[in-house]
């Protein structure tokens, strides 16, 4: 099994990199689908709030470990 310090630092790598694609790839989802600039406000968020949660599957265990 890897080490705590190992593991914290892995989570927290591929949370990082998950959000750093998931922004700029928010940001260019406009321009690439049109069904994504057709959404109702309600449905941005919605799909904004799902980016966050997958994001925290991972930051919040790296932080537990690592704390």
């Amino acid at each position: 099994m890897l080490s705590s310090g190992i593991q914290t630092i892995s989570l927290l790598l591929f949370s990082n990199i998950f959000m750093t694609c998931a922004w700029y790839g928010h940001l260019k989802m406009q321009e690439e689908f049109s069904w994504f600039a057709s959404l109702p406000l309600i449905g941005v968020i919605l799909f904004s709030w799902a980016i966050a949660f997958l994001e925290y599957c991972l930051q919040v265990p790296a932080n537990r470990i690592g704390f």
